[in-house]
């Protein structure tokens, strides 16, 4: 899929889905601190809205990780 591999819409899916809401913090870190304080409490949703608000940054470094060896390897 053509889709997956758009930097410039991964970009704005970062910037958009994977920082909102921004205020008072993005919601993705929010969730970050609250797994690595060890997620006592985390329901199944907010494993969701982890898995939601996280899957762009996981494009996003999927897009990186593939230039950069294709760069190197070719």
């Amino acid at each position: 899929m053509k889709i997956l591999n758009d930097l410039k819409i991964t970009l704005l899916l970062c910037l958009t889905l994977g920082l909102a809401p921004f205020l008072p913090e993005p919601h993705l870190w929010g969730k970050l601190k609250w797994i690595f304080g060890g997620g006592n409490g985390m329901r199944i949703k907010d494993w969701f809205d982890v898995v939601l608000h996280g899957f762009p940054w996981v494009l996003l470094i999927r897009i990186i990780i593939l230039k950069f060896f294709k760069k190197n390897g070719a």
